[in-house]
């Protein structure tokens, strides 16, 4: 049988007219309301009970998708605090009133709707999608939705480059290193999370301007801090008196690794392995620092040789070539300390990625670097990386050589038919 349900609003026994309202599967609530008060507070009551139909007595409402938001919304129309009243509901809630408001041409109960919005927290990105997607929805209609809106959007069409500077420099000078790790941390996901929606190049380009800036900056402060290590009189200094020019290496290399991860994950680090294979001072000044200090250095051409691998960036071969001559060596030198000292470190994927990377060189260049790699190996062993599948794929190409023979026929034929012509 279907359910019905009787309400009255105002003074009992003083209604003059019955709303009716027919949900889904036959749910049925009869309102017994007044007249006027429809009249004043809602456009389409005021439409329905024209001169004409005024003395109409009862009025059917089909389909009502909602009949405990539109039973709520109704009674609105007697209430002297709307906003009391709102202040108790959920935001889920009001937003179902607020669409039955905007059907019923409700002005004031949209107003109030508004300003609730505009101060309550929404909590979790689907609860705000679900706040702006409505409010969104009446911005045609001649509604101050502004206020709510501002909460997402600015009048600036795209973050400003002094802002994401800021932001940077804020997080690669902080002194705490929890806040500091868990800033980064934070600052990485949301770029990556700006880098899968699609957005205008200027965009793109500005952070990727400021990130290199910040790059510069450290890599300057770097080899500034690998000079003042190198200095004579250094060495003669206590342990105490050497920490901050320590922690300071430590903190400009983690501040290295961390901007070539968002330069990776943006597809822009191409300029940076340029920059960084071209660091022939700082690498030679490498060699003259504790193993202790200075292996994080080598974290970042680790960096670079798996981002190679896995095609992350696609710097040029000379590139490639110089990157390896200048970094690969001091690699290996801190290979021990990289699987020991650093958390984040997989052997498997930098062998992997130093691997690929020789592989992209032209062969003769391949045999060179894998043949200097060999004799390490042979005396390291463990402490060493491991590039025994880069050393089998170049043995292939060398002693087997189809791909040679195939265009050394190739090239035979096109020199002959060249010369027929």
């Amino acid at each position: 049988m279907p359910r019905k349900v009787a309400i009255e609003f105002g003074e009992p026994g003083t209604s003059n007219i019955k709303v009716v309202l027919l949900g889904k599967q036959g749910f049925c609530v009869k309102l017994s309301v007044h007249k006027n008060v429809l009249i004043e507070n809602s456009s389409f009551f005021a439409n329905k009970l024209s001169e004409e139909q005024f003395g109409l007595s009862c009025l059917e409402i089909d389909d009502c998708e909602d009949v405990e938001s539109y039973v709520e919304t109704v009674g609105l129309m007697y209430c002297k605090d709307m906003k009391q009243r709102l202040m108790k509901q959920s935001v889920s809630r009001v937003l179902r009133v607020l669409k039955v408001a905007e059907l019923l041409g409700f002005s004031l109960c949209i107003k109030s709707c508004l300003e609730y919005l505009e101060a309550v927290p929404w909590v979790g990105e689907e609860e705000e999608e679900k706040v702006v997607s409505s409010v969104l929805r009446l911005q045609g209609e001649g509604v101050g939705v502004s206020p709510v809106l501002k909460r997402v959007s600015s009048d600036v069409s795209n973050p400003p480059n002094d802002t994401l500077s800021h932001i940077m420099e804020l997080v690669l000078k902080s002194n705490e290193e929890r806040g500091r790790r868990e800033m980064k941390s934070v600052v990485l996901k949301l770029l990556r999370e700006n880098n899968s929606v699609p957005n205008n190049a200027g965009s793109a380009d500005i952070c990727s301007e400021t990130i290199y800036t910040s790059c510069r900056s450290c890599l300057n402060s770097l080899v500034a801090l690998f000079r003042q290590a190198n200095e004579p009189e250094f060495a003669d200094k206590s342990v105490h008196n050497k920490e901050p020019v320590v922690k300071q290496i430590v903190l400009e290399a983690d501040n290295l690794s961390w901007l070539l991860e968002i330069l990776a994950i943006r597809q822009a680090a191409d300029e940076f392995a340029l920059m960084w294979a071209s660091q022939q001072e700082l690498a030679a000044l490498h060699s003259k620092i504790p193993v202790v200090t200075r292996y994080r250095i080598s974290c970042i051409t680790a960096r670079l040789f798996v981002g190679i691998g896995r095609g992350e960036l696609l710097p040029s071969k000379d590139t490639r070539q110089m990157l390896l001559q200048t970094w690969l060596q001091p690699l290996i030198d801190d290979y021990s300390w990289l699987q020991h000292g650093c958390r984040s470190f997989d052997r498997k994927v930098v062998e992997e990625g130093i691997g690929r990377t020789i592989l992209t060189l032209p062969l003769e260049e391949q045999q060179s670097i894998l043949l200097a790699w060999l004799g390490s190996f042979l005396k390291a062993g463990d402490n060493c990386p491991n590039l025994q599948r880069a050393f089998e794929v170049w043995w292939r190409r060398t002693f087997i050589r189809p791909y040679v023979d195939a265009q050394g026929n190739l090239v035979q034929s096109d020199s002959s038919m060249t010369s027929k012509e």
